[in-house]
């Protein structure tokens, strides 16, 4: 004869109460904690002290070498020869990691990181940016 186990079968509501009883103390300890979010774009944001920030050009400064191009990790950077003196240098936002090593390896000073905030946008089209465009003059 074969016997049968008497115990019933828990129920599904009475296995998940060790699991309610990890939770809820969390749930309620998280309610009274103060806000580690920043409530941007409503509050100003504190920027660390290491930021770089925006990628600007000082177009006096360009020589159109090519060297900072050459050395972008994220090939952010394109330069267009159009002639010994004519050339075209831009700027692919949506690529840039903003390490600054094109800022590092400009040996006119002619590229500067500066810590202003990045700009938003869902066109790709407006995340590209002509830094300078020089005719030759």
């Amino acid at each position: 004869m074969r016997q049968v186990n008497a115990k019933a079968p828990r129920s599904r509501s009475v296995r998940r109460l060790p699991a309610l009883n990890r939770l809820l103390p969390e749930v309620f300890r998280t309610l009274f904690r103060p806000r580690t979010t920043v409530r941007f774009p409503f509050a100003p944001v504190e920027l660390p002290a290491q930021y770089r920030g925006v990628l600007t050009l000082h177009e006096d400064l360009c020589k159109g070498c090519g060297q900072c191009v050459r050395d972008c990790p994220a090939d952010a950077l394109e330069l267009q020869r159009e002639g010994r003196d004519r050339f075209r240098l831009i700027h692919y936002l949506d690529r840039c990691a903003y390490c600054g090593e094109c800022q590092h390896r400009c040996h006119f000073g002619a590229i500067e990181l500066i810590g202003d905030l990045l700009p938003g946008s869902t066109d790709r089209e407006s995340l590209t940016q002509v830094l300078v465009e020089r005719n030759g003059d």
